[in-house]
């Protein structure tokens, strides 16, 4: 006995452009930041960021699977961090606004303890102003893999130190530095973070 099962094909994110190129009204359509956090909130179901021309960008929930493994990525991360004490983590539903204007919300990322405390309180319950010093984007069966690497190298551009794009449909990382070309590693075992995250060492095995 056959059975027909669907097969996972690449996925778009969807992006609405609320700013006209000319308006001949003189009205501007783009949400200001208070404005699109509400949104956010109002919309809780989707995933929704914001590029640096302040498109919306609505994305599809990720497939179970995806987010299990991303649950063990963060959980490791979240290991190491309370270890280390000299940084904060975050999880995927996270969103920071990043010196370009975007509002990213990584998979996994990590800020140095000193950058996120001299954040206004204020600030921090909405979309902080600041970009993480280290991100993880996981890429799930139906993500299209330009779409993954132009974001990640939109971390690396705003301040992002170390990042790391896993490729579980192939068994892939590309690693993101600043100044350095993108190195690509073909179904490695572990990833370390030094030297920016001493110590820390992601075991890929309950990942892939």
């Amino acid at each position: 006995m056959t059975t027909n099962l669907p097969v996972a094909t690449e996925i778009i994110p969807v992006v609405l452009q609320l700013q006209p190129a000319m308006s001949t009204t003189g009205y501007a359509y783009a949400l200001t930041d208070d404005q699109f956090y509400e949104l956010c909130q109002l919309n809780g179901d989707f995933r929704i960021e914001r590029n640096a021309v302040r498109e919306l960008v609505i994305m599809s929930l990720t497939d179970a699977e995806t987010s299990q493994r991303n649950f063990e990525i963060i959980g490791q991360l979240g290991i190491w961090t309370k270890q280390n004490v000299t940084g904060v983590g975050f999880g995927s539903s996270g969103g920071f606004t990043l010196p370009n204007g975007a509002v990213r919300s990584p998979d996994a990322a990590w800020i140095k303890r000193d950058r996120w405390e001299a954040i206004p309180p204020e600030l921090r319950k909405k979309f902080a102003p600041i970009c993480p010093e280290f991100v993880i984007e996981l890429r799930s069966e139906s993500d299209r893999l330009q779409v993954l690497q132009d974001k990640m190298q939109e971390y690396i551009d705003n301040g992002t130190q170390l990042g790391w794009l896993i490729d579980r449909k192939q068994h892939r990382v590309f690693i993101y530095r600043p100044n350095i070309a993108v190195e690509q590693l073909d179904n490695p075992k572990t990833l370390y973070g030094e030297p920016l995250l001493l110590g820390f060492v992601l075991d890929l095995s309950q990942v892939w």
